[in-house]
């Protein structure tokens, strides 16, 4: 194999680890005990708020297509938003490799902090339509992050603009529905699961609102087994113990499993 041409001087030039700031990024790990699995537990939680901030941008993106009525953008975004969830649900395979005893050993040095607190994960579910004032206030001492918070919170949700979509198609979505407190979950309706029951079986007048139904299916599915992951994990390592930040652990974590953003896309299904 020949080597002729590959750049080995990079003084005055960009390198491959200066364009990633890997100096920054791999220097942002500094554990506060001697534990060994401590570095897994970082990286872990560094890397999924990573995926994290991709997931707002391509859901906020995916938004913005779906305003404009432009489905076939949107489609790429939401497909994307699937494959990157299937990276954090892999990513918790990682870190049940630690055991329990690992776990203890060095959990006293995170004090209060918690992903509860993770405000990326928040503003995906703000986005997703789990609306809940409560999950801003830990958030207060930073002015910037709550005006985020805050925006996503009084701001239709991912369901709000398929519905509103569906109306400027013709459909009978009701007033009550269009013009509903966006700030309040979205509440199961009969009369919404006739609108996607009339897309499911007119999939072929309706495909490009039928296969946004599938994408949004996709998302939530994914984001259950996310979900899933995460309390199965929490619950292999330290079991029915109360989490760091003050919640429940995992009895909280099981409580999410019962909430679904997209409410109609599931029950129609029992319908056609």
């Amino acid at each position: 194999m020949t080597t002729d041409g590959i750049q080995t001087d990079f003084e005055g030039r960009m390198s491959y680890g200066d364009y990633l700031k890997l100096d920054q990024l791999l220097n942002a790990q500094v554990p506060l005990s001697e534990e060994p699995d401590e570095l897994l537990f970082i990286i872990i939680h560094q890397v999924q708020e990573l995926w994290m901030k991709l997931l707002n941008r391509e859901l906020d993106t995916a938004m913005m297509h779906i305003r404009a009525d432009a489905l076939r953008p949107a489609f790429k975004c939401l497909a994307r938003l699937s494959r990157i969830q299937m990276q954090l649900i892999q990513a918790w395979d990682v870190l049940s490799t630690m055991t329990p005893s690992d776990y203890l050993h060095f959990r006293p040095v995170l004090g209060s902090s918690s992903g509860f607190q993770s405000w990326q994960y928040r503003l995906l579910e703000f986005k997703l339509g789990a609306k809940n004032a409560l999950m801003i206030k830990p958030h207060r001492h930073r002015p910037d992050i709550l005006a985020l918070l805050q925006a996503a919170y009084d701001a239709p949700s991912l369901y709000d603009e398929a519905l509103r979509l569906l109306a400027r198609r013709g459909f009978a979505v009701p007033d009550d529905v269009l013009q509903r407190d966006v700030t309040q979950p979205h509440r199961p309706d009969p009369r919404i699961e006739d609108i996607w029951a009339i897309v499911y079986r007119e999939s072929d007048t309706h495909f490009d609102l039928y296969e946004m139904a599938e994408e949004l299916v996709d998302i939530e599915d994914s984001f259950q087994q996310w979900r899933f992951r995460h309390m199965k994990t929490v619950e292999r390592i330290i079991g029915m113990r109360p989490g760091t930040g003050g919640s429940a652990g995992v009895p909280y974590l099981k409580q999410a499993l019962d909430r679904s953003f997209f409410p109609e896309l599931w029950s129609v299904r029992g319908t056609l």
